[in-house]
């Protein structure tokens, strides 16, 4: 890789729920792009659509509407490192099983997923991969708002 140029700044956010504390703007004003992982509602994906360019997956709250737009799993390349999310997925050793499957046919480096409201950064040395969860971005209370 050429480290000579600026690398993608990405904002990774998850299980909004509907709500988008103006705080997002503030902490991804320098980013490149944003990418959710499920559980944003309408409202949230156009407000993150007019901030940055969005990448995401639709969660298991999410509607027709969201679904229509955005897929079950995103696989793609991002700076050189093949790239996978899936809203719901488990975490290192204990994927679930379409995860795993899904997992032994793309081999990413990183795979993001969302679902657990936990946030979670773990290296999984079997596969040689990058798993991260953002947890939840819900507003102070922990109080999940209607979209």
């Amino acid at each position: 890789m050429n480290y000579l140029y600026p690398m993608t700044r990405i904002g990774l956010i998850s299980d909004t729920h509907g709500f988008l504390d103006e705080a997002v703007f503030r902490h991804f004003a320098h980013c490149d792009e944003v990418w959710h992982a499920g559980d944003f509602g309408p409202a949230v994906a156009e407000q993150l659509q007019s901030f940055k360019p969005l990448k995401g997956v639709y969660g298991n709250i999410d509607d027709a509407s969201i679904r229509h737009e955005f897929p079950e799993q995103l696989v793609f390349t991002c700076e050189g490192v093949k790239v996978m999310m899936r809203h719901i997925g488990g975490s290192p050793p204990k994927y679930n099983p379409e995860t795993r499957k899904e997992l032994a046919i793309h081999q990413p480096l990183l795979f993001i997923s969302g679902h657990s409201h936990i946030l979670k950064v773990i290296y999984d040395e079997k596969i040689s991969c990058l798993h991260m969860n953002p947890g939840a971005a819900v507003n102070r209370a922990g109080i999940k708002c209607a979209p």
